[in-house]
């Protein structure tokens, strides 16, 4: 599977009232590991960054005077992300701007010529409810680097996130990496019948139970009480 981490850079927060892409990066992944095949645009957003943004990435309206307006790199970044699945963080932010540009040059939406969004911003959310789950906090969490992250930038942010997907979803394909995909491999595997086997029922002791409860009171507090198994009558 060929998938490609993205991130942007903007003049500000709205696509809508005007605010431009000003940086564009992308890492690609294929079956999960970084090929180096990644993309990197610096573009003139013929207008100025908001004070924010600029305390944000760092990126002077000087230095952008001279890169290529999206028009000019617009065909190259479409055949680069045709087909591929794409992982963003807080993906509705970046694909709304991304639409914006493709819709000033007549081109269709993002989605059509992609073979999906994902959204790491969710799956963190998932995975962990109640909890911070911004770029930076995930990287302390699972422990990637982000030393270097003194501003945001659209590819380092991409390098990050790159990291952080793969460890967020590692459980759900390290038996396939460590497998590979020859035919010897494939003809070694072979499924097991589990009914054939007495296995044992081992009970969760009060330390697991209250450790378990805990958990459920702390997603509870997050979603503010609405929670549906509180509101379910106790097993007999």
């Amino acid at each position: 599977m060929r998938q490609i981490v993205l991130d942007t850079e903007t003049t500000g927060l709205s696509a809508e009232t005007g605010d431009r892409i000003i940086e564009i990066g992308c890492v690609e992944l294929v079956a999960r590991k970084l090929t180096g095949n990644n993309r990197h645009f610096y573009l003139n957003p013929e207008r100025d960054s908001h004070e924010d943004a600029l305390k944000v990435h760092g990126i002077s309206n000087e230095f952008l005077r001279d890169k290529p307006k999206f028009s000019a790199v617009a065909q190259e970044l479409i055949d680069y992300l045709s087909g591929a699945e794409l992982i963003i963080h807080n993906a509705p932010f970046d694909v709304g701007f991304l639409n914006k540009e493709l819709e000033l040059t007549g081109r269709p939406p993002l989605a059509s010529f992609v073979g999906a969004i994902i959204d790491s911003l969710v799956m963190a959310k998932q995975l962990y409810p109640g909890k911070r789950n911004s770029l930076d906090a995930l990287c302390d969490r699972l422990e990637v680097d982000n030393s270097s992250r003194t501003l945001h930038g659209a590819l380092l942010d991409a390098e990050l996130l790159a990291d952080v997907y793969i460890n967020l979803t590692r459980g759900q394909n390290s038996l396939a990496m460590d497998l590979g995909s020859n035919d010897s491999d494939e003809q070694a595997l072979q499924l097991i019948d589990l009914s054939v086997f007495d296995l044992p029922v081992l009970h969760a002791n009060p330390a697991e139970l209250g450790a378990h409860e805990a958990l459920l009171a702390d997603l509870d507090k997050a979603s503010k009480g609405k929670t549906v198994w509180r509101t379910w009558p106790p097993a007999p």
